[in-house]
């Protein structure tokens, strides 16, 4: 060995070092909260704070981002069911949408979605672009609308 620790599997009592830091750390927190030095912190003690801590590597980043996508186009198809049938870049506006603005908040856009089941894909862009979303997210809404027009990627 060249000294390095490599943490055992387990140990006779069935205890192991990941099981001891997430009892020490204070069990699982879905939501940052500040430590008892008042730096952020997440999951099993995970510091994000940029005064100390690691923050998140772009591979963590990205398996986060995988997730979300997949829980919300499971979440955009089981509100709308007729938008399986969509090609995918038509769908990605939509899940990046509920991504962006919750599922809740996609679904708000009433007369884009009714654009959208009937394949009214100008009237579907015009309705997005006539937002207060679109006001906020500035190009991002363009871009968006422009894939939704043509179904290509943007």
């Amino acid at each position: 060995m060249n000294g390095a620790f490599i943490p055992p599997e387990t140990s006779v009592s069935g205890m192991n070092l990941k099981s001891q830091l997430q009892r020490d750390e204070g069990g699982f927190q879905r939501y940052a909260y500040q430590d008892s030095e008042g730096y952020w912190t997440i999951g099993f003690g995970r510091c994000i704070d940029s005064r100390r801590g690691k923050g998140l590597s772009l591979a963590e980043a990205d398996a986060l981002l995988d997730s979300d996508i997949a829980e919300f186009t499971v979440a955009v198809i089981a509100a709308l069911p007729w938008s399986r049938t969509l090609d995918e870049a038509r769908m990605g506006v939509l899940v990046g949408m509920a991504f962006n603005l919750g599922t809740a908040g996609l679904l708000g856009f009433k007369k884009f979605l009714s654009a959208c089941e009937r394949g009214d894909w100008f009237t579907a862009a015009a309705h997005m672009l006539d937002s207060k979303w679109a006001r906020q997210v500035g190009i991002r809404a363009q871009r968006l609308a422009e894939q939704m027009r043509d179904g290509e990627w943007r």
